[in-house]
């Protein structure tokens, strides 16, 4: 008896296309806001019927790109909340666990007044901005931060800040692992800058030696 040709799941096929045409996505709109279906297509290694299959048109693969930064960013957020550190751990804490995510999807903050609009991105950014509000008031409460501006203001600024510096290291003109951005945040909030990089000295160490054998 004949054994019948094996075939490779098409459910699975799809996951795959899927997935590499958001991640071909992500990386080229960063670089060309203005990257056509047709040129991501050619990018992904996938024919225009393919993409067009997953992504009817540009809104729907920013959708797609909006709810996959807004799944990753509230599981990142689950290790970066540190309610129970002082205010200043906290901040360095957040912003060095949001740096890499920040440099995935800084784009959706460029697209978001021309394609998904501004109420969109506050809605996948809402989560982090509160998180980043409530470590600053926190902060200013205890009186380690300044209190020239009020916390969504002052939050407000610092990300902004921040999306400067992601652009700059896409640029060329920054390194930066992060440790940067968090001195930087931290001085900005009215942290000395000798205590702000000892602060972030100390949270890197510790996020780089991983959880102990008790933790």
């Amino acid at each position: 008896m004949t054994k019948p040709v094996a075939r490779v799941p098409q459910r699975s096929n799809a996951r795959s296309n899927r997935a590499r045409i958001l991640a071909t996505a992500r990386q080229e709109l960063g670089r060309n806001p203005d990257l056509t279906l047709e040129e991501l297509a050619r990018a992904s290694g996938v024919v225009r019927r393919t993409l067009y299959g997953h992504f009817p048109g540009r809104t729907a693969l920013l959708e797609a790109l909006a709810d996959e930064a807004s799944e990753a960013l509230n599981a990142a957020l689950e290790t970066a909340v540190r309610p129970e550190e002082p205010a200043e751990q906290a901040l360095a804490h957040f912003v060095l666990s949001m740096w890499s995510l920040g440099d995935r999807y800084r784009f959706l903050l460029s697209l978001a007044r021309r394609d998904l609009g501004s109420d969109r991105v506050a809605e996948v950014l809402a989560p982090a901005r509160n998180e980043a509000t409530a470590i600053l008031e926190r902060g200013q409460r205890d009186g380690v931060f300044h209190t020239l501006l009020p916390p969504a203001v002052l939050s407000a600024g610092l990300e902004a800040m921040t999306v400067a510096l992601l652009e700059e290291v896409t640029s060329g003109e920054l390194e930066d692992d992060g440790t940067r951005a968090a001195v930087s945040t931290l001085v900005a909030a009215g942290v000395p800058e000798s205590r702000a990089r000892a602060v972030v000295d100390a949270v890197a160490s510790t996020a780089a030696a991983g959880p102990t054998a008790d933790g």
